[in-house]
Protein backbone atom coordinates (compact mmCIF):
# COMPACT_ATOMS: atom_id res chain seq x y z
CA UNK A 1 0.00 0.00 0.00
CA UNK A 2 2.78 2.47 0.89
CA UNK A 3 4.57 1.68 -2.49
CA UNK A 4 1.57 2.25 -4.42
CA UNK A 5 0.62 5.66 -2.49
CA UNK A 6 4.36 6.76 -3.00
CA UNK A 7 4.15 6.21 -6.77
CA UNK A 8 1.00 7.93 -6.75
CA UNK A 9 2.37 10.90 -5.13
CA UNK A 10 4.94 11.03 -8.12
CA UNK A 11 2.69 11.00 -10.78
CA UNK A 12 1.28 13.76 -9.47
CA UNK A 13 3.87 16.31 -9.94
CA UNK A 14 4.83 14.73 -13.04
CA UNK A 15 1.42 15.23 -14.22
CA UNK A 16 1.75 18.77 -13.48
CA UNK A 17 4.67 19.43 -14.85
CA UNK A 18 3.20 17.81 -18.35
CA UNK A 19 -0.28 20.37 -18.03
CA UNK A 20 2.36 23.17 -17.08
CA UNK A 21 4.38 22.26 -20.28
CA UNK A 22 1.36 21.94 -22.54
CA UNK A 23 0.08 25.16 -21.18
CA UNK A 24 3.40 27.03 -21.99
CA UNK A 25 3.63 25.64 -25.18
CA UNK A 26 -0.16 26.90 -26.55
CA UNK A 27 0.51 30.52 -24.92
CA UNK A 28 3.99 30.44 -26.86
CA UNK A 29 2.02 29.11 -29.94
CA UNK A 30 -0.18 32.11 -30.12
CA UNK A 31 2.33 34.89 -29.26
CA UNK A 32 4.45 33.36 -32.25
CA UNK A 33 1.45 33.28 -34.48
CA UNK A 34 0.40 36.93 -33.48
CA UNK A 35 4.15 38.27 -33.90
CA UNK A 36 5.81 36.39 -36.85
CA UNK A 37 2.65 35.01 -38.60
CA UNK A 38 2.52 31.52 -40.01
CA UNK A 39 5.80 31.26 -42.01
CA UNK A 40 7.68 32.39 -39.21
CA UNK A 41 6.05 30.29 -36.23
CA UNK A 42 7.59 26.77 -36.37
CA UNK A 43 7.43 23.80 -33.76
CA UNK A 44 11.06 24.79 -32.75
CA UNK A 45 10.65 28.13 -32.42
CA UNK A 46 7.62 27.99 -30.55
CA UNK A 47 9.91 25.22 -28.17
CA UNK A 48 12.42 27.63 -27.86
CA UNK A 49 9.87 30.49 -26.73
CA UNK A 50 8.07 28.30 -23.82
CA UNK A 51 11.60 27.32 -23.17
CA UNK A 52 11.62 23.28 -23.52
CA UNK A 53 13.36 20.87 -26.42
CA UNK A 54 11.75 20.80 -29.88
CA UNK A 55 11.06 16.57 -28.74
CA UNK A 56 9.01 18.02 -25.62
CA UNK A 57 6.27 20.10 -27.94
CA UNK A 58 6.27 17.39 -30.51
CA UNK A 59 5.20 14.40 -27.22
CA UNK A 60 2.55 17.12 -26.67
CA UNK A 61 1.49 17.95 -30.74
CA UNK A 62 3.04 15.54 -32.84
CA UNK A 63 2.49 18.13 -36.11
CA UNK A 64 2.51 21.97 -36.57
CA UNK A 65 -1.05 21.89 -37.43
CA UNK A 66 -2.24 20.30 -34.16
CA UNK A 67 0.08 22.99 -32.00
CA UNK A 68 -1.46 26.13 -33.73
CA UNK A 69 -4.98 24.83 -33.69
CA UNK A 70 -4.79 23.72 -30.03
CA UNK A 71 -3.82 26.86 -29.29
CA UNK A 72 -5.74 28.98 -30.63
CA UNK A 73 -8.86 27.12 -28.88
CA UNK A 74 -7.27 26.90 -25.92
CA UNK A 75 -6.88 30.78 -25.40
CA UNK A 76 -10.34 31.79 -26.88
CA UNK A 77 -11.92 29.79 -25.06
CA UNK A 78 -10.01 31.17 -21.78
CA UNK A 79 -10.56 34.87 -23.54
CA UNK A 80 -14.38 33.74 -23.19
CA UNK A 81 -14.37 32.98 -19.45
CA UNK A 82 -12.78 35.78 -18.73
CA UNK A 83 -15.25 37.71 -20.44
CA UNK A 84 -17.93 35.93 -18.43
CA UNK A 85 -15.90 36.30 -15.57
CA UNK A 86 -16.17 40.04 -15.87
CA UNK A 87 -19.88 40.32 -15.18
CA UNK A 88 -20.43 37.36 -12.59
CA UNK A 89 -23.60 39.07 -11.29
CA UNK A 90 -25.00 39.87 -14.57
CA UNK A 91 -25.34 37.16 -17.06
CA UNK A 92 -28.96 36.60 -18.25
CA UNK A 93 -29.97 39.88 -16.81
CA UNK A 94 -30.12 43.43 -17.80
CA UNK A 95 -26.82 45.16 -17.55
CA UNK A 96 -24.18 47.64 -18.71
CA UNK A 97 -24.51 47.33 -22.60
CA UNK A 98 -21.33 49.88 -23.33
CA UNK A 99 -19.46 47.42 -20.58
CA UNK A 100 -20.63 44.68 -22.45
CA UNK A 101 -19.73 46.06 -26.11
CA UNK A 102 -16.32 47.41 -24.78
CA UNK A 103 -15.44 44.09 -23.40
CA UNK A 104 -16.42 41.75 -26.65
CA UNK A 105 -14.27 44.22 -28.63
CA UNK A 106 -11.48 43.88 -26.60
CA UNK A 107 -11.72 40.05 -27.96
CA UNK A 108 -11.16 41.08 -31.19
CA UNK A 109 -8.39 43.51 -30.56
CA UNK A 110 -5.39 41.62 -28.89
CA UNK A 111 -3.07 39.37 -29.74
CA UNK A 112 -5.08 36.30 -29.84
CA UNK A 113 -7.34 38.15 -32.71
CA UNK A 114 -4.55 38.88 -34.61
CA UNK A 115 -3.53 35.34 -34.17
CA UNK A 116 -6.50 33.38 -35.57
CA UNK A 117 -6.32 35.78 -38.29
CA UNK A 118 -3.22 34.43 -39.05
CA UNK A 119 -4.37 31.21 -39.14
CA UNK A 120 -7.47 31.96 -40.83
CA UNK A 121 -4.90 33.36 -43.63
CA UNK A 122 -2.89 30.21 -43.82
CA UNK A 123 -5.91 28.11 -43.88
CA UNK A 124 -6.87 29.61 -46.82
CA UNK A 125 -4.23 27.78 -48.99
CA UNK A 126 -2.60 25.34 -46.67
CA UNK A 127 -4.97 22.07 -47.43
CA UNK A 128 -3.79 20.38 -44.13
CA UNK A 129 -5.24 23.04 -41.91
CA UNK A 130 -8.45 24.48 -44.16
CA UNK A 131 -11.09 21.63 -42.47
CA UNK A 132 -9.60 22.43 -38.79
CA UNK A 133 -9.80 26.06 -38.48
CA UNK A 134 -12.95 26.22 -40.32
CA UNK A 135 -14.46 23.65 -37.86
CA UNK A 136 -12.47 25.36 -34.89
CA UNK A 137 -13.74 29.09 -36.18
CA UNK A 138 -17.54 27.58 -35.83
CA UNK A 139 -16.93 26.41 -31.99
CA UNK A 140 -15.07 29.68 -31.27
CA UNK A 141 -17.97 31.84 -32.88
CA UNK A 142 -20.70 29.69 -31.48
CA UNK A 143 -19.41 30.24 -28.45
CA UNK A 144 -18.30 34.12 -28.82
CA UNK A 145 -22.16 34.35 -29.59
CA UNK A 146 -23.80 32.61 -26.74
CA UNK A 147 -21.12 34.39 -24.76
CA UNK A 148 -22.62 37.94 -25.57
CA UNK A 149 -26.51 36.91 -25.57
CA UNK A 150 -26.06 36.02 -22.08
CA UNK A 151 -23.75 38.99 -21.28
CA UNK A 152 -26.21 41.03 -23.17
CA UNK A 153 -29.52 39.31 -21.19
CA UNK A 154 -31.62 39.16 -24.36
CA UNK A 155 -33.61 36.32 -25.39
CA UNK A 156 -32.85 34.97 -28.89
CA UNK A 157 -36.21 33.76 -29.55
CA UNK A 158 -37.44 37.74 -30.20
CA UNK A 159 -37.47 38.38 -34.12
CA UNK A 160 -34.26 40.52 -34.43
CA UNK A 161 -32.14 39.76 -31.14
CA UNK A 162 -29.97 37.02 -33.04
CA UNK A 163 -29.34 38.97 -35.94
CA UNK A 164 -28.11 42.49 -34.12
CA UNK A 165 -26.24 40.50 -31.74
CA UNK A 166 -24.14 38.86 -34.52
CA UNK A 167 -24.28 42.15 -36.05
CA UNK A 168 -22.02 43.47 -32.76
CA UNK A 169 -19.78 40.86 -33.16
CA UNK A 170 -18.93 41.29 -37.41
CA UNK A 171 -18.72 44.63 -36.04
CA UNK A 172 -16.10 43.90 -33.36
CA UNK A 173 -14.52 41.79 -35.68
CA UNK A 174 -14.11 44.90 -38.32
CA UNK A 175 -12.48 47.14 -35.34
CA UNK A 176 -9.80 44.12 -34.92
CA UNK A 177 -8.89 44.40 -38.32
CA UNK A 178 -8.71 47.96 -38.41
CA UNK A 179 -6.83 47.58 -35.25
CA UNK A 180 -4.09 45.66 -37.13
CA UNK A 181 -2.41 48.47 -39.05
CA UNK A 182 -2.90 50.99 -36.89
CA UNK A 183 -4.07 52.61 -33.57
CA UNK A 184 -7.38 52.33 -33.71
CA UNK A 185 -8.17 53.82 -30.15
CA UNK A 186 -10.01 57.24 -31.02
CA UNK A 187 -12.41 55.84 -33.52
CA UNK A 188 -12.82 52.78 -31.71
CA UNK A 189 -14.53 54.56 -28.40
CA UNK A 190 -16.58 56.48 -30.70
CA UNK A 191 -18.00 53.39 -32.30
CA UNK A 192 -18.50 51.81 -28.93
CA UNK A 193 -20.19 54.37 -27.72
CA UNK A 194 -22.86 54.30 -30.61
CA UNK A 195 -23.02 50.52 -30.70
CA UNK A 196 -23.92 50.91 -27.18
CA UNK A 197 -26.59 53.33 -27.84
CA UNK A 198 -28.15 51.43 -30.88
CA UNK A 199 -28.06 48.15 -29.29
CA UNK A 200 -30.26 49.99 -26.22
CA UNK A 201 -32.35 50.76 -28.54
CA UNK A 202 -33.03 47.60 -30.89
CA UNK A 203 -32.94 45.19 -27.63
CA UNK A 204 -35.20 47.61 -25.27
Amino acid sequence: MGALNSTRAAKAPQQERSRATRRGLLEAAVACLAEHGWAGSTVAVVAERAGVSRGAAQHHFPTREDLFTAAVEHVAEERSQALRDLFPATAGAATDRRAVVTAVVDLYTGPLFRAALHLWVAASYEDQLRTRVTELEARVGRECHRTAVDLLGVDESVPGVRETVQGLLDMARGLGLATLLSDDTVRRERVVDQWAGLLDEALG
